[in-house]
């Protein structure tokens, strides 16, 4: 079972600062509390190709991801596929902005699909985010607006 959750917020910030601090994955960890470590494992600035490695923790249970940037397009764009394979991933996420005045619209989305036993969960860990998405929106935009 695969399904689709997100969120959309606004944020007052200019979006050429909210995209910048999206684009750099190592900033994870100060608006997603799943996060324990992340690390940019490719040279260069964010982009196309960026590798971001990390360790999460889900309902208890620490997992390492992979995620790869597959679109960038400063400053309204931003989509990632995961590498890894653990029993439920997201093979399609991204974040889309658009101008709001003086601020920033941010709209994120993730699609998670479970495979093997990871079947079994993919539909919790779905209805558990899709309960969750609008606080995670809310968090990120307290986090951007403060930083």
């Amino acid at each position: 079972m695969a399904g689709r959750f997100g969120a959309t917020v606004m944020i007052d910030r200019p979006i050429e600062d909210v995209f910048a601090f999206l684009a750099d994955g190592e900033n994870d960890p100060k608006f997603s509390s799943r996060v324990i470590e992340i690390a940019k494992t490719t040279n260069g600035p964010p982009g196309v190709g960026t590798v971001y490695a990390s360790t999460v923790k889900d309902a208890g249970v620490k997992t390492k991801r992979e995620f790869k940037l597959t679109q960038f397009d400063p400053p309204t764009r931003i989509r990632w596929t995961e590498l890894s394979k653990n029993p439920v991933v997201a093979p399609e996420g991204g974040y889309d902005l658009a101008r709001a005045g003086d601020g920033t619209q941010l709209t994120f989305f993730n699609i998670l699909e479970g495979s093997g036993l990871g079947v079994l969960i993919a539909g919790f860990a779905l209805r558990s985010a899709r309960k969750g998405a609008d606080a995670f929106a809310q968090t990120i935009k307290e986090t951007i607006e403060v930083s």
